[in-house]
């Protein structure tokens, strides 16, 4: 029997998603690596697993494209698990956030996540495979100034829970991971102040790592996690609980 496994992590040019490409990478699965404009990021994923030998399938599209879905669908022939880590936030009051950027949100966080849950769950079930999302802190608690992201993220995580019941008779395990405030390209945009106000906020004093978000991800997957399903694991240093 083939035990080869592959994984399709969507925006694994990301820091999260390129994190846990590594990290999966390292465990032997073979990657389907989604990305959009960040090439040379999946390059250096590549590049990282040759001596591994493992098998990377780079993936290039736009998610906010129409055809974005099928394109992916189309590249698909063998998958075990399907990670979902893309998407920007979006900052600022609610009044000054134009419609296309919340339209973009919502397409971005959850309707495409659904649409191409629903297009790859006929081969997920044939293998009883695994689904995370990677949502967010402000799924679970809301936050102002990022209303729509937090709105998004948290219908993400409500899908993820009706889904999980409905797939759960056939053996598929459905999760998110919520992290904090992660240390990644994304906090370019705060000040060095803002940083550190946000640093003493956390009890452990720290940003999150995305070799922390890697390691949640793959823990999920794994075959000591397959009774764990509809479940949102929070990485967020004790920021919120």
């Amino acid at each position: 029997m083939n035990d080869q496994k592959f994984a399709l992590i969507l925006g694994a040019s990301g820091g999260i998603g390129k994190a846990t490409a590594l990290r999966l990478g390292k465990e032997g699965w073979s990657l389907y690596l989604h990305y959009h404009q960040n090439e040379e990021a999946v390059i250096e994923i590549i590049n990282a697993l040759k001596d591994e030998q493992i098998e990377c399938i780079p993936l290039q599209c736009d998610l906010l494209e129409e055809e974005a879905i099928e394109k992916i669908v189309h590249s698909i022939f063998s998958i075990d698990s399907l990670i979902y880590t893309s998407g920007t936030s979006s900052y600022g009051l609610l009044q000054d956030i134009s419609q296309t950027e919340i339209k973009n949100q919502m397409k971005l966080h959850l309707e495409q996540p659904i649409l191409l849950t629903q297009r790859l769950l006929p081969k997920l079930l044939q293998r009883k495979g695994s689904i995370v999302y990677v949502s967010s802190i402000w799924g679970e608690t809301g936050a102002s100034f990022e209303t729509v992201y937090s709105a998004a993220k948290g219908g993400q995580i409500a899908f993820m829970k009706a889904l999980a019941k409905e797939v759960g008779p056939s053996g598929v395990t459905v999760n998110c991971v919520a992290p904090g405030v992660v240390n990644t390209t994304m906090m370019g945009s705060f000040s060095e102040d803002e940083r550190q106000s946000m640093v003493e906020e956390i009890p452990l004093g720290r940003f999150c790592h995305p070799h922390e978000v890697a390691g949640s991800v793959s823990f999920l997957l794994s075959k000591d996690a397959k009774y764990i399903t509809g479940h949102v694991l929070s990485i967020n240093g004790g920021w919120h609980m």
